[in-house]
């Protein structure tokens, strides 16, 4: 009756053998570390950063436990591990030094960082620690608001000189076109006049609403569809560029995302220095289009005499190049870069931009046809970096163009990378900033892991105590469900955080409670006159409808705060959901197999060690 088949106790087995696995990492502690990140959108981090770094370390005599090539984040880096702090910091010298040939303007950040010392043989299984979030490791936390009015404006105006483009060059005479407020308004001098222009902008022009008003008027306004989206890539390519901007930082995972429609959260753990976050995060890189000078060959005798309105760029894919100061383009006039194939099926990207980038780059091609012009990114004042030299082909009429010459499918990716969020799109301001120690973590994570032992203890007490052998059963169920909790955040790579850790505790509460009605309810058999091996399996039985009701509504409200809430709510949401699944199944499935191995093979069993059943005829 009380037995379980073989296929359910290896289930178990391999449960609680995985869970152990997988949340072992937890418990190895972490070890001074240093991280190396690419400090320029031009630098790639590659694997072959690795034994430059191993060569770097061991030319100076500085001895690491680790040096790994890492690419789970959201960038790769390379980190190297030491014993104590005061090699840690050796290390960073000697690396800064040997990595960055001119130390103003250095081609990799290296960052004190601390890495989980995790045995080799576990990370090769891909088991490894949860992160710890900000209020736990400490660091930088900053809420930044984005003025969707500027990308709003920008949308209106390209819009505007969009229409008279168009209109000038369609030949479609008008009366004026003027803005007002977030509509543009064109007058016409005859109604065929009208419906012709509005037939031609349709076509060119997307997600635009035309209303016809008196007075030959058309009023042309976004739809609220394309409204949201002009919004939406605004935000998006804000935090595409707070992304590359904070990968000069070397944080190691990050948190930059959206929260509602214009704000974005940027957590930085570890990171102490908020002067240099912060400027690090508000600089807006700039792209430009500059007409090289072929006249002049870098590094000749000519050379020495630079133009007046020229300059010599010397860093770069395609450097020393000598461009014309002049500016022909700006990042502002792209609306979109992908990477793709040409003609030819080589590497390329295509660019497209708007109807005032279009006259700009037809002006500047027209004449120039064979000759070259620089792509330069500037993301630091007075440090600009040569991204390509790409060739005029033919002059630049249409709607975009398309750089050739890329070499590698992965250079084109980068470099439309770069052209999509070379800049921001609306300007931002930090509206809440918050900095924690890591002390203060420290101390967090030391009364989160207290009040969990603590509590579990207590609870272990006291089920021990009132429900003898049958609480050992559900300490043993319990510990099971705090080790598979464990687990499942480590390998799903979870940031726990304190609300995590108020999540925790507050799942093993849930679980025990499970166990609670179980015993309950074999008491209450037992007292009706069942025998114990009866009492047992209806025990569970009628326990279990009511745990599934307990647990499904309360599993419901955390599926709702998971998917609607966000931030700290969304971490408790997360840890609160599964510890429901966890506990349902460690309170039912592996606490009726402990019972079962422990009483199912005694065929004349004459009680259970349940604690005192109070009988009715007890007083």
């Amino acid at each position: 009756m009380n037995r379980y088949p073989i296929w359910k106790y290896v289930l178990i087995a391999g449960a609680i053998l995985l869970g152990a696995l997988y949340a072992a990492p937890n418990y190895f502690g972490e070890v001074p570390a240093l991280q190396v990140t690419s400090g320029k959108s031009t630098v790639k981090m590659t694997p072959e950063m690795r034994t430059k770094v191993a060569g770097a370390l061991a030319q100076e005599g500085i001895a690491s436990d680790s040096v790994s090539y890492d690419t789970s984040g959201a960038y790769p880096y390379v980190s190297a591990s030491f014993a104590t702090p005061d090699i840690q910091f050796r290390a960073k010298s000697a690396l800064e030094k040997a990595l960055n040939t001119d130390p103003s303007d250095p081609a990799y950040v290296v960052a004190l960082n601390l890495q989980a010392d995790t045995p080799r043989w576990l990370q090769t299984l891909h088991a490894v620690p949860m992160y710890l979030g900000l209020d736990l490791r400490g660091g930088v936390h900053f809420l930044m608001q984005v003025d969707t009015r500027a990308v709003l404006n920008k949308r209106i105006q390209s819009i505007q000189t969009s229409a008279r483009t168009i209109l000038r060059d369609k030949d479609i005479r008008h009366a004026g076109i003027a803005r007002e407020g977030d509509t543009v308004t064109i007058t016409f001098r005859d109604d065929a006049t009208r419906q012709r222009a509005k037939d031609i902008l349709a076509g060119q022009l997307t997600g635009l609403a035309f209303i016809d008003a008196g007075d030959l008027t058309t009023v042309i306004s976004l739809k609220p569809e394309a409204l949201k989206q002009t919004i939406d890539d605004g935000v998006q390519q804000n935090i595409n560029t707070l992304s590359k901007r904070v990968n000069q930082l070397g944080v190691a995972e990050p948190v930059i995302q959206q929260q509602g429609a214009d704000r974005i959260v940027v957590q930085l753990p570890g990171m102490q220095d908020v002067a240099r976050a912060r400027s690090v995060i508000g600089r807006t890189a700039t792209l430009e289009i500059r007409m090289v000078d072929e006249s002049i060959t870098p590094g000749t005798e000519r050379s020495a005499a630079i133009p007046f309105n020229e300059e010599l760029l010397t860093v770069g894919r395609d450097a020393p190049v000598v461009v014309s100061r002049d500016v022909v383009l700006t990042g502002d006039y792209i609306t979109s870069a992908v990477a793709a194939l040409d003609d030819n099926h080589r590497p390329a990207v295509n660019v497209e931009l708007n109807s005032e980038g279009r006259r700009r780059i037809s002006e500047a091609t027209a004449g120039n046809v064979g000759k070259r012009m620089a792509i330069v990114l500037f993301e630091k004042a007075g440090k600009p970096e040569v991204l390509s030299v790409p060739r005029i082909q033919q002059e630049l009429n249409g709607s975009g163009f398309n750089i050739t010459g890329m070499g590698s499918s992965d250079n084109a990716a980068e470099l439309a990378l770069l052209l999509r969020s070379g800049a921001l799109a609306a300007p931002m301001d930090v509206i809440e900033e918050r900095t924690i120690g890591p002390a203060l973590g420290a101390e967090n994570i030391n009364k989160g892991r207290h009040s969990t032992m603590y509590g579990f203890a207590a609870v272990a007490i006291f089920m021990i105590v009132y429900y003898r052998i049958f609480g050992v059963f559900s300490v043993l169920a319990l510990a099971v469900n705090l080790l598979l909790l464990v687990a499942i955040l480590s390998r799903m790579q979870a940031t726990l955080t304190l609300p995590g850790m108020a999540a925790i505790a507050l799942a093993l509460g849930m679980a025990i409670d499970s166990n609670v009605l179980i015993n309950e309810r074999i008491r209450e058999e037992l007292r009706g006159g069942a025998s114990p091996q009866n009492a047992i399996a209806t025990g569970f039985e009628r326990a279990w409808a009511t745990i599934i009701d307990s647990n499904v509504t309360t599993l419901i409200v955390g599926l709702a705060l998971w998917i609607f809430g966000s931030g700290p709510i969304r971490g408790f949401a997360v840890v609160h959901t599964l510890g429901i699944l966890t506990s349902m199944f460690s309170a039912a499935f592996v606490s009726r197999g402990v019972v079962n191995l422990w009483y199912g093979r005694k065929k004349k069993l004459q009680s259970l060690a349940i604690g005192t059943v109070w009988t009715p005829a007890q007083k």
